[in-house]
């Protein structure tokens, strides 16, 4: 499957709450769903409270459908409920390499 729309994105978690924000992140609705080719989940090694994420998606149009549906918005605010500040997000595009774990 090919990755035409993607993003990164850093976000910080409430003092503490670094644990949460990961597990609600591995549990996102988006994982089981075709179009999302990519989601990667991490830590800052520094701050266990700042936490990155990488998609890769089919298109920005499947992107925008999901994140309009009722589960990802729910999604969205369970997760926004456990950040503090702006998150900082930048487009990019996963073009390849390797995730085991």
């Amino acid at each position: 499957m090919t990755v035409n729309h993607g993003f990164h994105a850093t976000m910080t978690a409430q003092p503490g709450r670094g644990d949460e924000v990961v597990k609600l992140l591995l549990e996102a609705p988006s994982l089981p769903h075709p179009d999302c080719v990519v989601f990667l989940v991490g830590r800052s090694a520094g701050n266990p409270d700042v936490v990155h994420v990488t998609e890769g998606w089919t298109s920005r149009e499947a992107h925008g459908a999901f994140f309009g549906s009722e589960p990802a918005q729910a999604f969205v605010a369970a997760l926004q409920a456990l950040l503090t500040g702006e998150s900082g997000y930048s487009d990019e595009v996963p073009v390849g390499g390797k995730a085991a774990f």
